[in-house]
């Protein structure tokens, strides 16, 4: 009996890795991919229209938004 396991990908959102996507419990949520060139993402691909991102490094989480004046800040 094979018993290993592969990620269980949660409702689209958050964090993708491939066709996967992980973290969301969003069912509005949907996947996408965003280029990196020259190890740069360009931040109008990243907001994809929101103004929040959730970022989930290692166990912690982190709020990047773009205020009204175009800046960016990045809370815990």
């Amino acid at each position: 009996m094979n018993t290993e396991r592969g990620p269980t990908p949660a409702a689209p959102g958050r964090a993708s890795r491939g066709d996967e996507v992980f973290g969301s419990t969003d069912p509005a949520a949907t996947s996408r991919r965003i280029d990196l060139r020259d190890n740069r993402i360009d931040s109008g691909e990243l907001f994809a229209g929101s103004r929040e991102i959730v970022i989930v490094h290692g166990r912690e989480t982190y709020r990047l938004r773009l205020t009204a004046q175009n800046k960016l800040i990045l809370t815990k």
